[in-house]
């Protein structure tokens, strides 16, 4: 068995996982890392146990008992009984005059072969006449959901409920 990241648990540490889990009283997958670290621990009696093993016991997979050990090893006991932190893509920012430039893109007649704008057709449109370095059709499709351009704005029935009332 080739495992790279090795758990070493102190005395302390055992003792602060056991009692995390006998109470009970905290969020599941903490008590469900506790656990896994225990059973993870390169102590004699843990001779039996395999990342296999773990993962079976503990209805989770192989890879996630290697995420565990390697935050445990890197990061500390406390990062490894965390969750680890999602690396989120940062949302595009679309300023006013840049909304107000692809509304007006939107107002505009739609090209030729098509009867409407289409989220993609602006975005590769949006992204040829330089309004933007680069934008996705789901990034017009939110700055347009802002206004009353939004696609299925007309359909839904609240462009005609508008209307009348105007």
């Amino acid at each position: 068995m080739n495992i790279r990241y090795r758990v070493t648990l102190t005395a302390e540490e055992r003792d602060h996982l056991k009692r995390i889990i006998s109470k009970g009283k905290t969020e599941g997958y903490r008590i469900r890392h506790a656990n896994i670290l225990l059973a993870a621990d390169e102590i004699e009696e843990n001779n039996e146990w395999t990342d296999k093993s773990i993962a079976r016991a503990y209805h989770t997979t192989e890879r996630s008992i290697g995420n565990l050990r390697r935050r445990f090893v890197e990061k500390g006991l406390d990062a490894a009984l965390g969750r680890e932190k999602r690396e989120v893509a940062p949302r595009i920012k679309i300023d006013g005059e840049t909304e107000a430039r692809i509304v007006a893109l939107t107002c505009s007649k739609a090209p030729d072969g098509y009867s409407q704008w289409t989220l993609r057709l602006l975005a590769d449109k949006v992204v040829e006449l330089g309004i933007m370095d680069s934008v996705s059709h789901t990034a017009i499709s939110d700055c347009l959901k802002k206004t009353k351009l939004s696609h299925g704005y007309r359909s839904s029935g609240a462009y005609q409920n508008r209307q009348r009332s105007l």
